[in-house]
């Protein structure tokens, strides 16, 4: 009984505590701390390998984004016609795998220096080094679902996770009941990553809110030398 309760507690309730505090929570601090908008770079201070770490992870983080986004919450009906579930099973494994050994790899860089480096530390919020060490964490847990995820080749359990993740976002209800046999291993990395959006608005990630998608149409800036 309280197992059951518990479930749906995690996996029925927490999605939305974890989606209002997201959206709420980021409104204010954009209203009320603008000038903590932002990332906090730290590479002033040591650029050792900073690039590298930085991008790896970035670049493993935005393909696990979309990949997730449109993976959970795309209807098996849209791409039923032209690719199998199981397709997009190892699909899946193959990308999301390379992604999370890539978050991994920079996420590791990027915590090391924040715990090893004196002046980095000693100029890192709390929160910085725990949000970098839950995503390094959420990372590695990815990577082990894919050795999971080759026992469910079929594609059953991702359409189970997907149906999951769908009923709570287009508000089907009964979104708890989807995870009733589910293993320990995605629940675990599906809470962890509800605590990530829950604790979104209070890190450094609210500069994903900011990412200059203009600057992708801007005009040419004219530069000339001096006469």
């Amino acid at each position: 009984m309280f197992g059951e309760y518990l479930q749906h507690l995690i996996y029925g309730y927490y999605p939305y505590l974890a989606g209002t505090v997201f959206l709420v929570g980021s409104l204010l601090r954009f209203d009320h701390a603008q000038f903590t908008w932002k990332s906090g770079s730290s590479q002033m201070l040591s650029s050792k390998n900073m690039r590298l770490a930085s991008n790896l992870f970035h670049i493993g983080i935005i393909v696990i984004f979309f990949g997730h986004l449109f993976g959970m919450l795309t209807p098996h009906w849209v791409y039923a016609p032209f690719l199998e579930a199981g397709t997009k099973q190892i699909l899946a494994i193959v990308i999301g795998g390379i992604a999370g050994v890539l978050v991994l790899i920079g996420g590791g860089m990027l915590l090391h220096r924040r715990l090893f480096n004196p002046r980095v530390r000693a100029s890192s919020a709390f929160i910085d080094t725990l949000i970098i060490a839950i995503l390094v964490f959420q990372g590695a847990l990815g990577v082990i679902t894919t050795f999971y995820s080759l026992g469910h080749l079929d594609g059953a359990m991702m359409l189970t996770l997907a149906s999951w993740a769908q009923s709570i976002v287009f508000f089907s209800g009964g979104a708890a009941d989807y995870m009733a046999n589910v293993s320990w291993i995605y629940k675990l990395h599906i809470f962890l990553g509800l605590t990530i959006i829950l604790l979104f608005p209070f890190s450094r990630l609210v500069h994903v809110w900011s990412v200059p998608l203009g600057y992708l149409g801007r005009r040419y800036q004219i530069v000339r030398r001096r006469g």
